[in-house]
């Protein structure tokens, strides 16, 4: 492989968006997570809800600072090393990347500031309501992102006159005909891999004998999301999978390792695919069931990478193997879900050290999912970058050499160590010392009935 301009600049995305990926995937179950704590504080005043809050809010803010760090990165390589494709496509895109920093950036930066330090110097309402806002917030960076990101893949509601991308239809780039599974599949793998580092570090709590009330409560209400979420996703993924086939069959192609195509295409399970001769080494597959759950028919006619140029597929080398990553940990997720649902029926629930372990281990499982889904769909775009119309060849910049993007992707390898590597040594510091203590509150109608009435004698109410 030669180190040219354009692979080096594909090195470099793909290892700054990894990092940054990383940090949404984390914050955006988080922050709901935090805001549903805060209103069960408000609405019972048990202190154990705020405990938690309070400690899962430093959790946030450290990762939401990091994330911050690689995102401001990944706008600057728009510039350096792809302007020929922010030139062509700014007129689209552009505007889908502002509006997420003024609708939902800002919105996190400003209520964040009454998260973080207005604990008891705003009214407890206003505390809640800045913790919602931080949520929607995420939710809303999630919204455009990914909407600008579906477009590049499936593009919709825009002309080309001289080169360059006019939108002709505002409703059809927003909601182009991605958009709407991948945001669902996305926002629920980041749901779930909130879930699943919070039941981690419960359970641990739990095994080290640690903060076990709060511990309790964690791992229970992190389990209960993960045993909803996890067939939800398996059904979401199935419904992307279907879109995609119709929008962008050759990435199907690649991730199935399907060369031949055609009607009762078989499920490849293991195969090591020969891109030069066009063939699968050692392949290892059940019959007609890829055309089952493509098209819902075992006679199901499904592509083949050979029914597309050579130049315009996919490359499987990668893709296949990143797919069926992604897929075993969603089967994964479920078992979890189903052992969860049969402890908490014979009781042992919070006392099975094995079950914890188990968590203990899976904590890292919803990002390692959502990298691959990432590394799946970006690189299963490949040629194009805007799918179908502009190469990704193309959208380098021209005057990019090959020592200058060398030196910058060594130089964020190393600047990410720093950085990243202080951040997590702190994050895990701050794991380690766990929740505060406890103090209750009394409950709304407990306060209101101890407030003195209008004409009461004090002193008979401090000896009652």
């Amino acid at each position: 492989m030669d180190l040219d301009p354009l692979i080096l600049s594909r090195i470099q995305f793909a290892f700054t968006i990894s990092f940054h990926i990383l940090f949404p995937s984390f914050t955006v179950g988080l922050a709901c997570w935090i805001a549903l704590l805060e209103a069960l504080w408000v609405g019972t005043g048990k202190g154990i809800y705020r405990s938690l809050s309070e400690f899962w809010t430093r959790i946030f803010a450290l990762s939401f600072g990091l994330g911050v760090v690689s995102g401001i990165v990944m706008s600057y390589q728009f510039g350096t090393n792809w302007s020929r494709w922010s030139d062509t496509v700014g007129n689209v895109l552009g505007p889908l990347i502002q509006y997420e920093v003024v609708t939902a950036f800002f919105l996190e930066a400003a209520f964040l500031g009454i998260l973080l330090f207005g604990r008891d110097r705003v009214p407890r309402g206003i505390h809640l309501m800045a913790a919602c806002l931080v949520a929607l917030g995420t939710l809303l960076s999630s919204f455009w992102i990914l909407s600008a990101n579906s477009w590049m893949h499936t593009p919709a509601g825009f002309e080309i006159r001289d080169g360059r991308y006019f939108v002709t239809d505002w409703w059809q780039v927003v909601f182009n005909p991605s958009f709407p599974y991948r945001l669902a599949h996305m926002v629920t793998a980041m749901f779930l891999t909130t879930g699943f580092v919070v039941a981690g570090i419960s359970a641990w709590y739990l095994l080290k004998r640690r903060h076990v009330d709060h511990a309790r409560i964690g791992l229970g209400m992190a389990l209960s999301l993960i045993t909803v979420l996890a067939p939800l996703q398996i059904f979401l993924g199935d419904e992307h999978g279907l879109n995609t086939l119709e929008h962008q069959p050759a990435k199907i192609a690649a991730m199935e390792g399907n060369w031949e195509g055609g009607t009762r295409a078989p499920l490849v399970l293991f195969a090591i695919p020969d891109v030069e001769n066009e063939t699968n080494r050692w392949e290892i597959g059940i019959p007609a069931l890829s055309s089952l759950i493509l098209t819902h028919d075992f006679d199901g006619a499904v592509p083949g990478l050979k029914q597309f140029p050579a130049d315009e597929r996919p490359s499987p080398a990668i893709v296949f193997w990143t797919f069926r990553v992604m897929v075993a940990i969603g089967f994964l997720m479920l078992a979890v879900a189903v052992a969860h649902l049969v402890l908490r029926v014979r009781g042992r629930l919070y006392s099975s050290d094995r079950f914890h372990r188990l968590l203990v281990g899976c904590m890292p499982i919803g990002f390692v999912a959502i990298l691959a889904g990432w590394f799946t769909t970006e690189i299963g775009r490949q040629p194009w970058a805007v799918y179908g119309h502009l190469r990704t060849a193309d959208a380098v910049t021209p005057s990019l050499t090959t020592e200058a993007a060398l030196i910058s992707l060594l130089s964020f390898v190393v600047a990410y160590t720093i950085i990243y590597g202080a951040g997590t040594y702190y994050l895990i510091r701050l794991l380690r010392a766990g929740p505060s203590a406890v103090h209750d509150r009394p409950p709304p109608e407990a306060r209101s009935a101890k407030r003195p009435m209008s004409g009461s004698d004090p002193s008979t109410e401090a000896a009652e």
